[in-house]
Formats: C-alpha cells, sequence, structure tokens
C-alpha cells in the first residue's frame, strides 16, 4: 500500500513527537539541574556517563528539525505550484524569525530587552526556509551536490579567524557562535548560518521518497539504505580522527570515558560528524517505525503535528515552574530573568537539584503538556479554514 502526501505520515510525526520530548529534558535540565550552572555536561573532565548520555540524546533534536522542516514543505508543494510554494516558504520564514525575537525570547528570559537578540533553533528555520524558497528554482542535482559540500566540507574553515570587525561580524553570522555588536545592539548567534541552511535542502528532497508512485516497500529499503550508510560512515572518519569536527576524540582510562570524549560531536556550529550521527539514524528510525502503532506511539504523533505550539508553551511552563521553584528554595523571582542564558546567570549559582529531579519534573512536564497539544491539535483539524493556525 502507498503512502501518499495528501496525508500525513504518521512516522514522520512521530519522529517529530519524539524529538520534542526529548528537547524538552535539555531545557528541563538548563532551568533545574544544579550542575548546569558550574559545567557543560558534555565536558568529558567533569560530567559523567549519565549526564552526557541526557545532553548528547538531546543533540538529535534540532537536525532533524531542520531536516524534516524541508520534507514538511516538499509535501505543501505537492499541494501548490513552485511559485506559491515558494511565497508560502518567505512568509512563514519571516514569520518564524519574528517569533524568534520576540515570543520565544520573552519565554527564555523573562524579559524584552532588545539591546540584545537570541538567534537561535527557530531563526535558523526560518532562515533556512526563505533560503529554500530561493533554492526550489534551482535545478536538483547542483542543490544536493551543493548542500553535500558545504556540510562535509565547512570544518575546513573552523580555524578561520578574520581579525577586521566586520569581517569578523560576517563570519559569526556564518560559521561561530558567540556574541557580536552592531549599532550598540548585541546578536547571540546560537545557530549560525552554515551548514544549517544546507540541510534543509537535502530534507525537502528527502520528501520524494513518500511520493504516491514509491512503494513502501522500496521506500523502507531506501531509507534503511541512507540512514545506516550516513551512519557508517560517522564511524569510519570518526574512527580514523582526522577530520569532521573541531575537537578529536582521544583514549581514557575507562571505556566509559573513551566511548564520552568518541562521541563528544560539536553542536555550535554543526560539525560534518554532529550531523552524520544525528540524521544519520534519525531516517533510519523512520524506516523501523513506518508500521509502529500503538496508544503511546499515537500521543507523540499527537506532539508531532503540534510542534510551534508545543515548543513555545513548554518554555513558557519551564520557566515559570522554574522562577517559583527557585523563590521557593531560598532565590529572588528576579534572578530568573534572564540576561543571555539561564546557566549563564551568575545569581543562580548554587541553584537547582540533582539529574533524577531534572527527570522526574520532565516526566511531569510532558504529561501535564500532552492533553493541552491534543485539545490544540483537535482544534487545529477541525479549523482548517482559519488561515492563521498554519503558523503555529
Amino acid at each position: 500500500m502507498n503512502t501518499t502526501t495528501k496525508e500525513r505520515i504518521k512516522s514522520i510525526d512521530l519522529l517529530r513527537g519524539l524529538v520534542m520530548v526529548i528537547m524538552a529534558l535539555d531545557h528541563v535540565r538548563d532551568y533545574f539541574h544544579f550542575d548546569a550552572f558550574f559545567f557543560d555536561p558534555t565536558d568529558v573532565t567533569q560530567t559523567n556517563g549519565w549526564l552526557f548520555f541526557t545532553r548528547f540524546v538531546t543533540h538529535f533534536c534540532a537536525p532533524v528539525f531542520v531536516f524534516l522542516a524541508g520534507t514538511s514543505a516538499f509535501f505543501v508543494g505537492q499541494r501548490r505550484d513552485k511559485k506559491s510554494l515558494s511565497k508560502w516558504l518567505l512568509k512563514r520564514g519571516v514569520w518564524l524569525i519574528i517569533v524568534e525575537l520576540t515570543i520565544i525570547k520573552l519565554a527564555w528570559l523573562f524579559q524584552l530587552d532588545y539591546s540584545i537578540l537570541l538567534l537561535q533553533v527557530i531563526w535558523i528555520l526560518g532562515l533556512g526556509m526563505i533560503c529554500l524558497a530561493g533554492f526550489i528554482y534551482l535545478p536538483k542535482k547542483p542543490i544536493i551536490v551543493l548542500s553535500v559540500l558545504v556540510i562535509a566540507g565547512h570544518n575546513a574553515f573552523d580555524s578561520f579567524a578574520p581579525t577586521e570587525t566586520i569581517t569578523t561580524n560576517i563570519w559569526t553570522f556564518l560559521h561561530v557562535q558567540n556574541i557580536i555588536s552592531i549599532a550598540d545592539i548585541q546578536f547571540f548567534v546560537g545557530y549560525p548560518i552554515i551548514p544549517w541552511v544546507f540541510v534543509m535542502p537535502l530534507g525537502y528532497y528527502f520528501g520524494e521518497l513518500y511520493k504516491p508512485s514509491v512503494d513502501s516497500r522500496a521506500r523502507i529499503k531506501k531509507m534503511y539504505q541512507i540512514g545506516l550508510g550516513i551512519t557508517a560512515v560517522f564511524f569510519v572518519l570518526r574512527v580514523l580522527n582526522l577530520y569532521g569536527d573541531p575537537y578529536f576524540w582521544s583514549s581514557h582510562d575507562s571505556i566509559s570515558f573513551t566511548l564520552m570524549s568518541f562521541f563528544n560531536v560539536t553542536k555550535y556550529p554543526p560539525s560534518l560528524m554532529y550531523l552524520l550521527i544525528t540524521i544519520g539514524p534519525s531516517i533510519a528510525f523512520l524506516a523501523l517505525a513506518e508500521k509502529w502503532k500503538g496508544a503511546f506511539f499515537d500521543k507523540l504523533i499527537v506532539i508531532g503535528r503540534v510542534p510551534m505550539f508545543f515548543y513555545i508553551v513548554h518554555i513558557y511552563v519551564i520557566h515559570l515552574i522554574a522562577l517559583v521553584t527557585a523563590t521557593l528554595t531560598g532565590f529572588s523571582a528576579s534572578d530568573m530573568v534572564i540576561d543571555l542564558w539561564v546557566t549563564m546567570q551568575p545569581e543562580l549559582q548554587g541553584y537547582g537539584f540533582g539529574l533524577w529531579v531534572v527527570y522526574l519534573i520532565w516526566i511531569i512536564l510532558i504529561i501535564g503538556l500532552y492533553p493541552i497539544c491534543s485539545w490544540y491539535n483537535t482544534y487545529k483539524s477541525s479549523n482548517r479554514d482559519k488561515w492563521w493556525l498554519s503558523y503555529l
């Protein structure tokens, strides 16, 4: 039985819902884990196995968001002509950037001080859509080749460090996580442009596997080949330890710490190793999950169908609970009015709990948010005539 692009693909919604839930774990850790205010959870010199895993598993979130955003754009394009799709991508891309700088910034910081702007995952999703609006007019093969070359080759420029201010600012937007100042406004570039915007076109053309003309068995076989092939490339390149990440792995006294070093790949900007070990298994997961059924999976699918709604609501809820918790444990409510990022807030050092509390809060959060997401999914499905719902 063939899967049509006129209907939602449940396996894609399932994967998206799964990574949304996993993403929430990372954000709960940021706002509630004691150690988060003292060291990076991937710092092999200070972390432990469970903490490292808690952070590593969330690496899958951003690549899946960006890749599947391209796939979703392909599905939209099956119902529109190219010009209409391009306009839709442009409008949605601009809207996402506006949301990042307003609604989402307020959620993260509990303030709207425009002396600093946060450019994070929603910003890069928006910019990726704006770029994709142009890419779809170009021939397919050159865009795929260009995207692969940029993703594979951008780490060759990791050591490039311009000295002039203008060049430094441009390079930061392109390839460096940093804070830069332009006209008295600081920009925290969390998600540089390269290589993120070249991940989305690959997701767009990946959507061709879901055309009605593609047999489901052939699609599943192809996805296994692609997903496991990409994963195999990661292991080969990572074992060689020559290229693909700014930091090489090293052997340690214990196997667990050696493995942590091996899988400690760079997210900001995403290295070749980072994208291989996240996108490869995710594509294989889509093949594995295509036939999955059950109440638990249905709940993840619901969350995956309202990703932006879940994203916005979960940040506000986490931050609000953290504010109340900080106040109850002897800190000031104003300490949770963040200047840049919660774990960088010096007033909050000494606040927080053990990792098991983080997991408990995360489980309660997901259980609590599911009914809201289910309601919104039903409302959205029943009111397709309301154009604004497609933006949330």
